[in-house]
């Protein structure tokens, strides 16, 4: 059974076309094929092709992820009167000429985050959504984890009030994956592909949650980056990703290994923020804590369908945090799934973006988070870098 024999009975097609196919595309093909099985959805998506640089690669993926078909040549997708969408999940250094040339194309484009390996970059991407918006196509980035029911329950207590005026943010993105110092050379460690290190791979993601779920855009940072191991043992057949394996020779790391940074919120709020792929048991441990006037909330992507929070208005003899288990059918996105009590994991916060993307297309609106949402984290992500380049300065944005 197709993805798009699984939709809702009746619902247009909406042909999809996915560039690249690793890490980020199994995430993204599972979203997919899965989203219809669960939701009831206004487009039925059609997995039509995913292209690689292998041919090889490229027909195994397809097999193995539901692709109807395959290609080495990523332009040859934006010709193609069976593809609307283009899912981009390559490295940052092709995003801006693989999303700008679908849009110019005519075709809707999801783009993994960071946006960009660049603000002149991002800004070139954000003109042409603009362009393309004119028409009636849509661009968006894929910050996932605003999909994480925790995360979406989050945005709406702050956006009610529950938490009052916002004081602090404390955000944390912590992994180990490369702390051994002879993990194996990746992409990821190379500026010319990967933009920057830890703090765009997952110190982005930090930056749009905490202005996701506050409601409030930095307006100035101050910050410091740190590269722990200069040269790493050449990828061998594993590929240097998250998983490779080392193979003969060294390369040079041209990323940083580690980020931290203070930040003002446009509210008035302090924040800090840490990213590192460097602490020791960290596997993928998302941070978030907002302490606002009235209450406070907190989130651990290791414990990711609990949300704690603090009503500070209570009786202080019985006060303290209430463990939030984000499963129930009132939840965000919660009844489309299992019974209550019974969690969700990493992959679903990819389906879920697709449900809210097609659902977007279909009402003809911008999706959320747009290229201008993108565009914004990648000021801040410049801003960090130049205060590190002068000394810890503060950098107004």
């Amino acid at each position: 059974m197709t993805s798009e024999d699984a939709a809702t009975p009746g619902a247009a097609t909406l042909g999809v076309a996915m560039v690249g196919h690793s890490f980020m595309g199994a995430a993204h093909s599972q979203a997919w094929s899965v989203a219809p099985r669960f939701f009831d959805l206004p487009l039925a998506p059609r997995m039509v092709v995913v292209a690689g640089r292998r041919p090889d690669a490229a027909e195994a993926a397809a097999r193995r992820y539901g692709w109807a078909g395959s290609t080495a040549d990523w332009r040859s997708v934006l010709q193609r009167d069976d593809v609307d969408l283009v899912d981009v999940c390559t490295p940052g250094d092709t995003h801006a000429e693989i999303a700008v040339a679908a849009l110019d194309a005519g075709k809707h484009v999801l783009c993994e985050k960071p946006l960009a390996n660049s603000v002149e970059e991002a800004e070139t991407m954000v003109a042409a959504a603009e362009r393309a918006a004119a028409h009636g196509v849509r661009a968006t980035v894929g910050f996932t984890y605003r999909r994480v029911p925790a995360i979406a329950l989050a945005r709406r207590l702050v956006a009610d009030g529950r938490i009052g005026t916002v004081r602090h943010v404390r955000a944390q993105y912590l992994q180990d994956w490369i702390a051994d110092e002879s993990a194996p050379m990746s992409w990821r460690l190379d500026k010319e592909r990967a933009g920057s290190g830890a703090l765009g791979d997952i110190g982005a993601h930090v930056v749009d949650l905490a202005q996701h779920v506050t409601g409030e855009l930095l307006t100035g940072v101050s910050g410091l980056l740190e590269t722990f191991v200069h040269e790493r043992p050449l990828p061998g057949d594993g590929g240097g990703d998250l998983r490779g394996t080392a193979g003969e020779g060294t390369g040079r790391v041209t990323v940083d290994d580690a980020a931290v940074f203070t930040a003002r919120l446009a509210g008035g709020g302090l924040a800090t923020f840490e990213a590192t792929r460097f602490a020791h048991g960290r596997k993928n441990a998302i941070r978030l804590e907002v302490n606002g006037s009235r209450g406070s909330l907190a989130f651990d992507f290791e414990d990711m369908n609990v949300l704690h929070y603090y009503d500070a208005t209570e009786d202080p003899v019985v006060a303290g945090f209430r463990r939030i288990y984000v499963t129930e059918p009132d939840h965000p996105y919660g009844g489309a799934w299992w019974p209550a009590g019974h969690g969700l994991g990493y992959e679903h916060a990819f389906t879920h973006q697709v449900v809210d993307l097609l659902g977007a297309l279909a009402e003809g609106r911008d999706p959320e988070p747009t290229f201008a949402d993108g565009l914004q984290v990648q000021r801040v992500m410049a801003a960090v870098e130049a205060s590190s380049a002068s000394g810890c300065a503060w950098q107004a944005l």
